[in-house]
């Protein structure tokens, strides 16, 4: 086991109504408050007017931005962040999914200083203080409600990158899982994807003798495997949205990491070029890389593959554990091929050099240009 530090400082507000306090966390940090959501969906459901209502009830000064794309893009962080400088806000209040949250997190460190906020990623700057952030999740899939990192797109440079700093944990989060019914079927389905493909990135990284942590991995995959295709038969159901909101923010919190120097990420790397190019939903990217990347690692390890096989499915092979990997994710109706993600659109030149750009897939399990080739080659 290696050595680790375990650290988490949001506070999590979960479970039916919990909203009902929303205003005086907000109101713990100040008064002027920079909204920041995505296309409209909050304003058709009626979880805008609930927002303002609390913000109303401390007498908060709210300025907005919205339109936030499920991909999203560094333009409107910059954007989003010149209106909370100019009106020198006191807090940030993220609603919306993954996309939503991680923007705002950038947000939250970008309102500070001067500079454009890509300059973050492309490490030109470090986070040095941020503008306290506080969210409210609608979607289960990413885990950012909890955790320290974001990913951006930037299409001029041909970059889906992603940073990390303490400074951008949330102060607090609410997970209300009535807030997730609205969800439609495919995206409930690749928020169930995204969170086994977090799962699978800590357990592949470097520390394999973390055996309780591997346990804690175990558990959440079994947990989506099971609830998952019965959310997705009854959408409507608050237990099943429950337990996969829960199992979504456990499975990039932190926990499955305890024990190991890294996680693997080369998954998420490739995954990125995908919606980078083509703009494949998240989850969904991660459904046609993950069957090929370890088919890739067959030969290098193998163990690791059929130890993940005996725990979840009771296999012991480890081509008959990515095939149950391949199963599972079709029965959810998640891709597991590039053109059911892309139809005619990939173009396996364009990624290889998007790859080779990027770097892709450089992590515990590195890859080189004849690797992205039979990656490429086996995702088709």
């Amino acid at each position: 086991m290696e050595n680790f530090v375990a650290y988490n400082p949001t506070t999590l507000h979960f479970g039916r109504d919990v909203l009902r306090t929303l205003g005086q966390t907000v109101n713990r940090y100040g008064k002027k408050v920079l909204l920041v959501y995505g296309k409209g969906s909050i304003r058709k459901n009626g979880l805008y007017d609930q927002v303002i209502k609390q913000l109303e009830s401390i007498g908060a000064e709210v300025y907005e931005y919205g339109g936030i794309r499920s991909n999203p893009v560094v333009q409107d962080v910059d954007a989003a962040a010149a209106i909370g400088r100019e009106n020198m806000v006191d807090v940030i209040l993220a609603v919306g999914g993954g996309s939503v949250i991680d923007s705002a997190k950038v947000i939250s460190v970008a309102i500070p200083v001067e500079i454009p906020a890509w300059d973050f990623f492309s490490r030109r700057a470090m986070p040095r203080s941020a503008v306290p952030l506080i969210a409210v999740l609608t979607l289960a899939a990413t885990g950012t409600e909890m955790n320290q990192f974001a990913v951006l797109s930037n299409h001029d440079a041909e970059v889906k990158g992603s940073i990390g700093s303490p400074l951008i944990f949330p102060k607090h989060s609410f997970l209300d899982p009535q807030l997730t019914i609205p969800v439609p079927r495919n995206y409930t389905a690749y928020g169930i994807a995204d969170l086994i493909a977090h799962a699978l990135e800590a357990y592949f990284g470097k520390g394999e003798d973390a055996t309780l942590t591997d346990r804690f991995v175990f558990s959440i995959i079994k947990e989506a495997m099971e609830f998952g295709p019965a959310l997705l038969d009854d959408l409507s159901n608050y237990e099943l949205r429950a337990k996969i909101m829960f199992a979504a923010t456990m499975a990039l919190n932190g926990m499955t990491m305890y024990g190991r120097a890294s996680g693997e990420w080369g998954v998420h790397s490739i995954g990125h070029i995908l919606s980078l190019l083509y703009d494949v939903p998240h989850g969904a990217s991660l459904t046609v890389v993950y069957p090929a990347w370890m088919r890739l690692q067959l030969d290098r390890i193998p163990h690791r593959i059929a130890h993940l096989g005996e725990n979840l499915f009771n296999v012991r092979d480890p081509e008959e554990t990515i095939s149950r990997f391949e199963d599972f994710f079709r029965r959810i109706e998640c891709p597991v091929r590039l053109k059911e993600a892309t139809g005619d659109q990939a173009n396996p030149e364009e990624i290889f050099r998007v790859m080779v750009s990027n770097k892709a897939a450089t992590y515990v399990h590195k890859l080189d240009q004849d690797d992205y080739r039979k990656i490429i080659e086996l995702m088709m």
